[in-house]
């Protein structure tokens, strides 16, 4: 398919250094434009990408990842991308993101898909349907340790330091165990479904040294984790929980000021403090932090669905499902709850 001198061809193997250049330099693009995401979501998953460059003359001038997920229970969608905060087009030239949009639209159509969804950082179709339930943190990384703690609101500023009169150590530990026996005990709680061990150690087996692992513990007692992407000048805590004992100690305040502690003596410039839902618990825990909300544009093209998907905790319809999840066994819910999230996006 080609729009002018632009040719539109699926990423292979072969193209994934030079792929991942492109994202690398590119302005619009971010972490979850990566080549390795089409790895992670199929070996993880099982879902069918489609991963689209847009070249002219052999040069990359855009990309669009794009991931197919099929769910008797949540409908059939083509997203970019999945289990990502950010995605949709990244393109340095209009006519790439032009031709790339049409290629997305054409394939979501061929498909007979519900929707077609774009998890953008900015707006690009104003006529397309929205879903305004998520926002984005992101603030500058100060060059200066100190400047950055006096930089945190004076009240969590005093969380941080309770946390480490509590004697709290922070470390960087890449042992899926001990990292999934916290987070899926914490997902528990929350009562939803959690995502596979293998989800995990796909992501710090594909991008390697970008995904690590902070662990913070009292002693030898774990405490909180969180699992953190590296891209370009940026930290980004992806996957965070904690121990019941976390919120005795100051756990979470302190885990994220390590995070950004060790990102700034690493010369990391910007903290991405990642995505929340607009009035919940970690929406006004970053707020408190001195972080100022920024909207995240989800637009969605309708084919064979009437309407844009609520498939999330806050939709009052699953509240009965969620209290039902908690009183699960914890053995239960690891087992079913990867046959479930895998099939949410």
């Amino acid at each position: 398919m080609t729009s002018a001198s632009i040719e539109i061809s699926e990423l292979t193997a072969q193209d994934h250094d030079r792929w991942d250049a492109f994202v690398e330099a590119c302005p619009r693009a971010t972490f979850c434009h990566r080549a390795g995401w089409q790895t992670v979501i199929e070996r993880a998953f099982g879902h069918r990408t489609r991963f689209l460059m847009a070249t002219r003359d052999g040069r990359i001038e855009g990309v669009l990842p794009l991931a197919r997920v099929r769910s008797l229970l949540f409908g059939d969608q083509l997203v970019s991308l999945p289990f990502c905060v950010y995605g949709g087009i990244a393109a340095d030239t209009g006519e790439a993101a032009i031709a790339l949009d049409a290629a997305a639209q054409a394939y979501a159509a061929e498909c007979g898909v519900d929707h077609l969804e774009y998890r953008n950082m900015e707006p690009r179709h104003d006529d397309w349907p929205t879903k305004e339930l998520y926002v984005t943190f992101r603030k500058a990384i100060e060059p200066d340790v100190d400047a950055n703690m006096q930089a945190i609101p004076r009240k969590q500023r005093r969380m941080v330091r309770q946390g480490m009169k509590a004697g709290l150590t922070s470390a960087f530990d890449d042992d899926v165990d001990r990292f999934f026996r916290i987070y899926a005990q914490n997902v528990h709680r929350m009562g939803t479904p959690v995502f596979s061990k293998r989800y995990f150690q796909t992501l710090l087996d594909v991008f390697g040294d970008a995904c690590r692992i902070l662990a913070v513990h009292r002693g030898d007692e774990p405490v909180a984790s969180v699992m953190t992407f590296y891209f370009r000048d940026e930290v980004m805590p992806y996957y965070g929980a904690g121990m019941p004992l976390a919120r005795d100690v100051a756990g979470y305040d302190f885990l994220y000021w390590e995070l950004m502690r060790r990102g700034c003596e690493a010369g990391y410039r910007l903290f991405d403090y990642g995505r929340s839902k607009q009035g919940t618990g970690s929406w006004s825990f970053k707020k408190n932090w001195g972080f100022e909300p920024q909207p995240l544009y989800y637009e969605f093209q309708l084919h064979r669905g009437d309407k844009v998907p609520d498939n999330n905790p806050l939709n009052p319809k699953y509240q009965r499902a969620i209290r039902m999840w908690q009183r699960l066994p914890l053995s239960v819910a690891n087992v079913l709850g990867p046959r479930i999230v895998r099939n949410l996006g």
